[in-house]
């Protein structure tokens, strides 16, 4: 019988981890269709923001009490994964408690460590759960979070607390046997949560606690196995882009904005017509100016949008939302995406991409948008895991404005403006400058 099960198990462990390869596969190629930017320069300050912004969530507390939370069921569910390790090992190796009897007292302290993490993963998870449907926080109920998103997002929470409730209640079976003297069931000092709940099972013979210590493990591991290969299709694929997406964050300054070196060398050719090179015998291919679509952008904004948590405090923040404007950073994250994801599955289908007459602009982000953007850099500073909606706006925007002429009037005014009296304004230099004399 334990033969029969180390076979399915393994069986289980490589499909699953394959699946998973495969998808992790197919989301680093739709991200590399973005456009080449080269991001590695200071590394000691790049792996700086690593530590403190993913691992020690520092942006986070901002907002102690939804921070708080959000650390036990982050590091509970990360550390619990210690366990994992012993939990695959032994399905693996046909074992139970693989570590018990080399870790010796140290086993049932690390156990009952796992288990306060659990309970307080259990409670957050429970916590969370009610912020969003029963104290429905605004940032977590808004338009773009109807459909898939919120149940998503509850479909994980539920998920997170049936793990736990399954490695606890395992548990407390296993400390049922050991005191029954089962077979297999390795003695060890009592767990600090589960030992003290064993009176639930008494009265009930050892198949019977056999059964549902096996049921609790299958289903556990099950379910860590269903959880990752859920994990790339759902916004909390975070837990694991979190990391590089902090990394290769930008590190200039965030009023800082790329100059276009095409648009600066035509100013300084118009000014200087000596330092203008040979016109070409033929014209070169038109260049995009700014973004259309997604492989417009480059390879860190589509990271960007893989990595949100859609946690909504970039939207909460944003002036142009809060006066009731359509502009929602976080939409626009998940628009990007949304994109991305559907050109991947173009790319599965036909083996490259067929053009399906669609792009970001319009089909998905409207002008209404990306116009109502302040680039007051909110949503940026407001933003755990350091992504940059506004970037990717103003990219979209360069397009509408450079490629496609489609500004506000207003804007077109202005820009007539600097063009023949180099200031946004009417007056000429000379005009501005009346106000001096006499």
């Amino acid at each position: 019988m334990h033969l029969v099960q180390q076979i399915l198990f393994i069986i289980l462990a490589a499909a699953a981890i394959y699946i998973f390869a495969k998808k992790i596969v197919e989301m680093r190629r739709n991200i590399l269709l973005g456009r080449d930017e080269d991001l590695n320069d200071n590394k000691s300050q790049r792996w700086k923001n690593m530590a403190l912004l993913a691992l020690g969530q520092k942006k986070m507390f901002k907002r102690p009490v939804p921070a708080i939370l959000h650390l036990f069921v982050y590091a509970g569910f990360i550390i619990i994964n210690a366990e994992i390790l012993e939990i695959f090992l032994d399905g693996a190796l046909g074992m139970h408690r693989l570590f018990a009897p080399m870790l010796g007292g140290l086993y049932a302290f690390l156990i009952g460590f796992f288990e306060i993490l659990a309970a307080l993963v259990l409670i957050g998870c429970a916590i969370f759960l009610a912020r969003r449907n029963i104290l429905k926080v605004k940032r977590l109920n808004m338009a773009e979070l109807k459909g898939w998103p919120r149940e998503d997002a509850n479909l994980i929470l539920i998920t997170e607390i049936i793990l736990m409730a399954l490695f606890l209640t395992m548990n407390t079976a296993d400390q049922s046997l050991q005191k029954l003297g089962a077979e297999h069931y390795t003695p060890t000092a009592p767990f600090w949560i589960t030992s003290n709940f064993t009176g639930i099972f008494s009265g009930m013979s050892a198949g019977t606690l056999v059964a549902i210590e096996r049921t609790c493990w299958w289903l556990h591991i099950i379910g860590v196995f269903a959880f990752l290969n859920y994990l790339p299709y759902s916004k909390h694929f975070h837990i694991l882009l979190a990391f590089p997406n902090a990394y290769y964050s930008k590190l200039i300054p965030q009023g800082e904005a790329k100059n276009m070196p095409e648009i600066q060398n035509e100013v300084l050719y118009m000014m200087e017509p000596d330092k203008a090179p040979p016109t070409p015998a033929e014209p070169a291919e038109h260049k995009n100016f700014g973004a259309k679509d997604v492989t417009d952008l480059s390879w860190k904004n589509l990271l960007d949008a893989y990595s949100c948590t859609e946690c909504g405090r970039c939207t909460s923040v944003c002036p142009a939302n809060l006066t009731g404007k359509k502009l929602s950073p976080r939409k626009i994250m998940m628009d990007t995406r949304d994109r991305l994801e559907e050109m991947g599955k173009n790319i599965n289908a036909n083996k490259e991409f067929i053009p399906d007459g669609k792009q970001l602009i319009n089909d998905y982000i409207t002008v209404e948008e990306l116009r109502a953007c302040t680039t007051c850099q909110a949503c940026v500073e407001e933003c755990p895991v350091m992504i940059d909606p506004l970037s990717i706006i103003m990219q979209l925007r360069r397009s509408l404005v450079m490629d496609d002429s489609n500004a506000p009037p207003e804007w077109n005014l202005m820009f007539g403006n600097i063009e023949n009296n180099m200031a946004p304004w009417k007056f000429s230099p000379d005009d501005r400058d009346a106000w001096t004399q006499g």
